[in-house]
Formats: structure tokens, C-alpha cells, sequence
């Protein structure tokens, strides 16, 4: 179903708070993830977050920003049993981070537009995927039924 341009105006500033935040706390797991390497509970908030956020995304249509989020969550959800989140790692998921916030910033707040070449998301994945020990990093679709599946799980 479209979303209405005026209920979308509405929603959008709302959705940039709740990005923020779930952006920080991701900076937040992340640091945490520098001081304890691997640590379970630090990937678990990551993974929680990075799923709220492409499911807040996608919900106003924002495919880049949900997309994006969807794959940093399957390269950290694929590698969760045997994570290395060496300093390496850590610095390509950072330049994840770092990129989607600046992707925020650039959504036009009247169309919700993005224009972007998606070739750095995908060099920044291929990147992370690389440093998780992946031979090659293969942009998978991520239905949505997976992820308001997921989603729903992880609010429980």
C-alpha cells in the first residue's frame, strides 16, 4: 500500500529521532564491542537495533536506509555463532554506521527521497563482509516477511 505524501510528512521527523537513537545505541554496542571483543550480549543489541531501524524504514518506504540495515544485520546474524569482531571488523561495521547517518541526513524531508549511487553501501558491505571472513559479500533480498518476522521476535 503507498504511503500518503502528508502522513509520511507527519511521520518522518519522528522516525529521524527514533534513527538517531537507534544509531547511537549502535555506537553505543559498538564501543562496547571494542572494550569486550565478541561479547554476546553487546552483538544481540546490535542486532536488535539494526532490525528496529530497517523496520522503521521500511515502513515509510525508505528501501535504502532499510536494505542497508538489513544487510549489516545478516552479516552479523549469519556470523553470530562464530563472530571475530577483530579491530578490523569493528572499523568496517563503524564505516557502516557512519555512512547510514549521513544517509539520513541526505533524505529529502518533503519526497523522502535518496538519491544515491549505491556503490559505497556496497563497497562498505563488501568491506565488512570481508573482515567477517565472507569470500564475497552477495547483496541477498531480505523479505519482508523475514523481516517483520524477525522483528516481531525480537520485540517480544
Amino acid at each position: 500500500m503507498p504511503i500518503d505524501r502528508k502522513d509520511w510528512a507527519q511521520r518522518f521527523p519522528e522516525f529521524l529521532v527514533e534513527a538517531e537513537t537507534l544509531l547511537a545505541k549502535s555506537e553505543e554496542c559498538l564501543s562496547h564491542l571494542q572494550l569486550i571483543s565478541n561479547d554476546k550480549d553487546a552483538i544481540d543489541c546490535m542486532l536488535g537495533t539494526l532490525l528496529k531501524l530497517a523496520g522503521r524504514a521500511e515502513a515509510l518506504a525508505l528501501e535504502a536506509i532499510s536494505e542497508f540495515s538489513l544487510h549489516i544485520y545478516s552479516l552479523l546474524n549469519l556470523q553470530q555463532d562464530h563472530v571475530d569482531l577483530h579491530e578490523q571488523a569493528l572499523d568496517a561495521l563503524r564505516d557502516c554506521l557512519t555512512l547510514m547517518a549521513w544517509q539520513l541526513e541526505l533524505v529529502d524531508p518533503k519526497t523522502g527521497q535518496l538519491t544515491l549511487d549505491k556503490s559505497e553501501q556496497t563497497d562498505l558491505l563488501e568491506a565488512f563482509a570481508a573482515q567477517m571472513g565472507q569470500t564475497s559479500f552477495e547483496p541477498k533480498m531480505v523479505s519482508k516477511r523475514l523481516l517483520s518476522s524477525s522483528f516481531t521476535a525480537r520485540q517480544a
